[in-house]
């Protein structure tokens, strides 16, 4: 006791005294407090109402801010380390073209914007391909639209009669339009250029549509879906008809990503199968099996990668740009992330998630993949390290993280169906271009929020 009274300054040990003694007459302790008053020559003044009322809530007041400031330096104790270790596992040069790298950026806390609007978990997010236009969808049976830039809602879109589990812009390239996906069976598109009116209307599951993408092409004509019903569907974006309906999964499929030039669709499931398709005869070319548990999402990689996932897969040379399905990443519910050739032969799996995987994009600089979890973290995986987790973004939302996409290039002009020409890809060429980037992500999670992490 006296070693810590020591090293209080004369005033600091008087005031400590007297917020003791006023804590002890506020709390119904008369005796203690004339006992303690007594030992340390506290006079009869100190009594008087005004000075003890001077005193009293000080010392809980002094004991909060204790408490507060301890959790403050745990969490800077963990941001530091967080640092170290992106620090430890970056190079010289790395280092030097961090900040004005674009290919080198990667999401930091805290995030730009934080948008609140949503009454039940956020399912899906999306990017408009020209404007500064975010849609997200949420299991409140709305799609609400923001400006990611000014953080600001524009409106929300009401038609869906259950929860709106996906978005996506695209369509034809003198018209963008955004689709959306729901457990009332339908898939709706709206035109954003005519306040977001509901033109058409797709049926045709029989159960939950998980999923649903503009299929690229030139003229943005198609669409692909996925059901809990273990069916892909394809349907013409301009009359809303089915002409194809892919079989294959034995269970839900949950998730559906067509390549860049829109000749191949990668579809995952609850059968715990990812499986590749030929997107216009429907022909089934590969599946890739090896998770332990539901697969929630696939991707391709673009040919920016190319270069990094080669070297994985043990190739003398990359495959050529202009290549579309060389390379695909799967996330999982047993927590891992796979990476696979599109034989279907598994190049590195990639662990460190305490929790489901739920999302995957890669950078569009082609060095680094993007995963979202249930664990409520981003990581980032360095294919030029051999798929390393050089960077943890903990805490990017405050409950199960359950969407990420990557706001596309600047474009000067819309392109078809509002997805810009694949990085890395010179037309004729197999060289890489110069690659564009816009360092902004958005994700979405169960605490009914949308995040948005610029640079």
């Amino acid at each position: 006791m006296s070693t810590s009274i020591n090293i209080l300054a004369p005033r600091q040990k008087d005031e400590l005294h007297k917020s003791i003694l006023a804590y002890f007459n506020s709390n119904g302790l008369p005796n203690t407090c004339a006992a303690l008053r007594q030992e340390l020559g506290v006079g009869d003044e100190f009594l008087d109402d005004e000075k003890m009322k001077k005193y009293e809530g000080l010392l809980e007041k002094k004991w909060t801010s204790v408490v507060r400031l301890q959790k403050k330096i745990m969490e800077l104790e963990s941001r530091i380390a967080s640092l170290q270790t992106e620090l430890d596992s970056t190079t010289p040069t790395s280092l030097l073209r961090k900040n004005t790298d674009p290919t080198a950026w990667l999401p930091r806390a805290p995030p730009r914007h934080n948008l609140t609007g949503h009454r039940n978990p956020v399912t899906a997010v999306a990017f408009h391909p020209v404007f500064s236009v975010l849609a997200s969808a949420a299991e409140d049976s709305t799609i609400k639209i923001w400006d990611w830039e000014m953080g600001e809602l524009e409106r929300t879109v009401k038609g869906h009669t259950k929860a709106v589990l996906d978005v996506d812009f695209g369509g034809p390239k003198a018209g963008i339009l955004l689709a959306s996906c729901s457990s009332d069976l339908t898939i709706k598109l709206w035109d954003p250029a005519n306040e977001y009116k509901n033109i058409r209307t797709l049926t045709g599951h029989d159960h939950s549509v998980s999923a649903v993408r503009f299929i690229p092409s030139a003229a943005g004509e198609y669409l692909v879906s996925a059901s809990r019903d273990k069916t892909l569907r394809i349907w013409e974006v301009a009359t809303g008809y089915c002409i194809r309906t892919i079989q294959g999964h034995v269970d839900w499929v949950r998730d559906v990503a067509p390549s860049f030039d829109g000749r191949w669709l990668l579809s995952v499931g609850n059968d715990q199968s990812a499986r590749l398709w030929d997107a216009a005869s429907a022909e089934h070319k590969a599946t890739f099996m090896g998770h332990e548990h539901v697969i929630e999402c696939g991707v391709f990689a673009p040919p920016a990668a190319y270069p990094y996932l080669a070297q994985i897969a043990g190739l003398k040379k990359p495959p050529p740009a202009t290549s579309s399905s060389e390379f695909i990443a799967t996330g999982s519910r047993d927590k891992t992330i796979r990476l696979w050739d599109a034989r279907g032969t598994l190049l590195k799996t990639l662990t460190g998630h305490d929790n489901w995987v739920r999302a995957l994009v890669f950078h569009p600089g082609g060095k680094y993949l993007l995963s979202a979890s249930d664990d409520k973290s981003i990581r980032c995986w360095d294919l030029t390290q051999d798929g390393r987790c050089v960077k943890t973004v903990e805490d990017a939302h405050s409950h199960f993280i359950s969407c990420m996409r990557w706001a596309p290039a600047p474009a000067k002009e819309p392109q078809a169906n509002g997805t810009p020409k694949p990085n890395g890809v010179t037309p004729g060429k197999d060289a890489p271009a110069k690659i564009n980037v816009r360092c902004v992500i958005a994700t979405g999670s169960v605490d009914m929020s949308v995040r948005v992490f610029a640079s």
